[in-house]
């Protein structure tokens, strides 16, 4: 059985915003050089919010680094000319 949204803890519904705090807004044109210490800090300029993207899971560089090798992984019997295994999808010109 799954808990409510509402019942969670705080720390787990944290999530990019679109909308920055004015103090947020300062720090960010301070990072991007265009905010200078004889600004006003009102009609500050707008300020794109980059959301973090979640990493693709992959291949680790020690399994690719292998398979150009030839070493042993995944990719390195088909990199060879090994038949396929049964249930996988036929290569290039098999039955589709």
């Amino acid at each position: 059985m799954s808990i409510d949204k509402s019942l969670r803890k705080k720390g787990s519904l944290v999530r990019a915003r679109n909308v920055l705090k004015r103090f947020e807004r300062i720090e960010k044109l301070k990072e991007l050089d265009r905010w200078t210490e004889e600004s006003a800090p009102f009609n500050l300029p707008k300020v794109r919010v980059t959301k973090l993207a979640a990493k693709k899971a992959g291949p680790k560089k020690e399994e690719k680094a292998e398979d150009a090798k030839g070493g042993k992984g995944k990719g390195a019997a088909a990199a060879k000319g090994a038949p396929a295994a049964k249930g996988a999808p036929a290569a290039k010109g098999g039955k589709k």
